[in-house]
C-alpha cells in the first residue's frame, strides 16, 4: 500500500489554525485527485479542500469542529487504490498524531459501492447519497421518498442535505421509545452558549404565539460573539458630523464612463472616501492602533476593512492591505476585486485578515447614520450615510445663500481607553473637510 499523508494547507500568512466543518468523504471512500474532502472554516470564511492525491480513505484523524493547525496530517489516503471492507483504522502509522479520532461510519443497512448502487425501484445513488444517508440514519425506504432534482429524478447531495436539515429541524415521529425532553435534549443538542442546559424543545413552549424559529448559522454565531466581546472589551464613543460631498457627487458623474472604459472598472464612492481617510490616518496615527496590556501599539502600515454585506445578510470585512501605498485606481480595483469575491464567496482566509481601521458604508442601505461596533483588536470604526440633497446655508463674497447641496453624515466610534474625545472628534472632522475639498476638477 502506497500511504500518502494529507495535510491541512497553508490559506494565508496569518492564518495558522482551521476548523473542520464537515468531512464529504469518510473511512473506506474512494476520493479523486482535486475532489473535494472536507469544508473548514478560518475566522469568517468557509473554504473547501480538496484532495491532493486520489485512492482510497484510510483513516481520519479529525473529527467535525476540531480546531487544527496548518500543517498537521487531517488524514491519509492509499494511493493503491485497494477497497477497504472494515471502516476504520485503528492503528495509527504515522509520528505523534494530534488527535487519532478516525471518523466511522455506521451503516449497516447498505454498502456504499464505488460505482453507486440502484434501488429495487431502479433508482440510481451515488455513493456519496448513501453515504450521506448511512450517517444520518436514513433507511432505503426513507431514502426512496426523498424528491430528487438531479438526472432522471436522481436524489443529488445538495437534496438528501436539504432533507436532512428539515428532518432535524421537525420533532422525527419514530416508534422509539419517548424520551423525556429534560433528560435527553441536553444531552442530543448541545447548545454553543455556555448558558443553563435548557432541553431544545423549550423555546417554543415558552415564547409561544404566531413564531418562526430559526437556528443561528455559522457566520451569525461568530458575528453575535465578536460583536458581544467587541462592546465588553472596548468602551464605545460615537462623534457625529456631516459633509457636503457635493463636488464627488459631480466628479463621479462626469467621469463614471470614461473611468470604466479606460482601466476596465467602475469607480464607486468607496475607493474616494478611502482615499480621503487614508490621508487622515497619516495626520492622526493613533486612530490605527490596537491596544496590548497597557501597550499602544500604532501600526504603520494602513489596511483599511470594508464591511460587506453577503447574499446570506451577514457581513463579512475583507481588508485592502497597504492602503496608504495605493492611488486611487488602486483602491478602486481593490474595492471591486474584494467586493465581488465577497459576494461569491470566494474570499481566501488572508482577506479579512491584519485590518487596521474598518469602514462601514450604512448609506447603502438607506441609512441616514450609525453608530458601527469596532472590528477588535482596531480602535475606531467609520459609518458613511447615505448621500442625500438637502438645502444648505452656504457663505459667499456677498453674503449667505442657500443652494442645494449633497450631504453625508459620518459617525466614528472609537475606543476611549486610547481614542479621547478631541482625538475622534478632530479625526473625524478631518476626514469631512478632506472630503469636502475634494477637486472636481481633478483627472483621472
Amino acid at each position: 500500500m502506497a500511504i500518502v499523508d494529507l495535510v491541512m494547507p497553508k490559506m494565508g500568512e496569518s492564518i495558522m489554525e482551521a476548523t473542520v466543518l464537515k468531512w464529504h468523504k469518510r473511512v473506506g471512500d474512494h476520493v479523486k485527485m482535486d475532489e473535494t474532502l472536507l469544508d473548514i472554516a478560518t475566522d469568517k470564511v468557509d473554504s473547501e479542500v480538496p484532495s491532493t492525491t486520489a485512492g482510497v480513505i484510510t483513516e481520519l484523524l479529525y473529527k467535525e469542529n476540531d480546531v487544527v493547525p496548518v500543517g498537521a496530517v487531517i488524514a491519509r489516503v492509499d494511493a493503491g487504490g485497494a477497497v477497504l471492507v472494515a471502516a476504520p483504522a485503528t492503528a495509527p502509522v504515522h509520528q505523534a498524531a494530534p488527535q487519532p479520532a478516525p471518523v466511522q461510519q455506521a451503516a449497516p443497512q447498505y454498502q456504499a459501492a464505488p460505482t453507486g448502487v440502484e434501488s429495487n425501484g431502479a433508482r440510481f445513488y451515488s455513493p456519496l447519497v448513501l453515504n450521506i444517508a448511512g450517517t444520518e440514519g436514513i433507511g432505503m425506504a426513507e431514502l426512496e421518498k426523498i424528491p430528487g432534482t438531479g438526472n432522471e429524478g436522481r436524489v443529488t447531495k445538495k437534496d438528501i442535505l436539504d432533507y436532512v436539515s428539515n428532518r432535524k429541524a421537525q420533532p422525527a415521529p419514530q416508534a422509539a421509545a419517548p424520551q423525556p425532553a429534560p433528560v435527553a435534549a441536553p444531552q442530543a443538542a448541545p447548545q454553543p452558549v455556555p448558558a443553563a442546559p435548557a432541553p431544545a424543545p423549550a423555546p417554543p413552549s415558552v415564547i409561544g404565539g404566531n413564531v418562526e424559529i430559526i437556528e443561528m448559522d455559522r457566520m451569525r454565531r461568530l458575528i453575535a460573539d465578536h460583536m458581544v466581546r467587541s462592546k465588553h472589551t472596548s468602551p464605545h464613543v460615537t462623534s457625529f458630523t456631516e459633509a457636503d460631498v457635493t463636488n464627488i457627487v459631480k466628479w463621479r458623474d462626469k467621469v463614471k464612463g470614461k473611468f470604466e472604459q479606460m482601466y476596465g472598472e467602475k469607480i464607486t464612492y468607496t475607493p474616494i472616501f478611502f482615499e480621503a481617510i487614508v490621508n487622515c490616518i497619516r495626520k492622526f496615527p493613533m486612530i490605527n492602533s490596537s491596544l496590548d496590556g497597557y501597550n499602544i501599539v500604532i501600526k504603520k502600515d494602513i489596511n483599511i476593512g470594508m464591511a460587506t454585506a453577503l447574499p446570506s445578510g451577514n457581513l463579512i470585512v475583507p481588508v485592502i492591505k497597504n492602503a496608504g501605498t495605493k492611488n486611487l485606481l488602486g483602491l478602486t480595483k481593490d474595492v471591486n476585486a474584494l467586493a465581488n469575491a465577497a459576494r461569491g464567496n470566494k474570499l481566501k482566509a488572508d482577506d479579512t485578515q491584519g485590518g487596521t481601521f474598518t469602514v462601514t458604508n450604512v448609506g447603502t442601505f438607506g441609512s441616514l447614520m450609525g453608530t458601527p461596533i469596532i472590528n477588535q483588536p482596531q480602535v475606531a470604526i467609520l459609518a458613511v450615510g447615505a448621500i442625500k440633497k438637502r438645502p444648505v446655508v452656504l457663505e459667499t463674497e456677498d453674503g449667505d445663500v442657500i443652494a442645494i447641496r449633497h450631504m453625508m453624515y459620518l459617525s466614528l466610534s472609537y475606543d476611549h481607553r486610547i481614542v479621547d474625545g478631541s482625538l475622534g472628534a478632530s479625526f473625524l472632522t478631518a476626514v469631512a473637510k478632506e472630503l469636502e475639498a475634494f477637486d472636481k476638477e481633478r483627472g483621472i
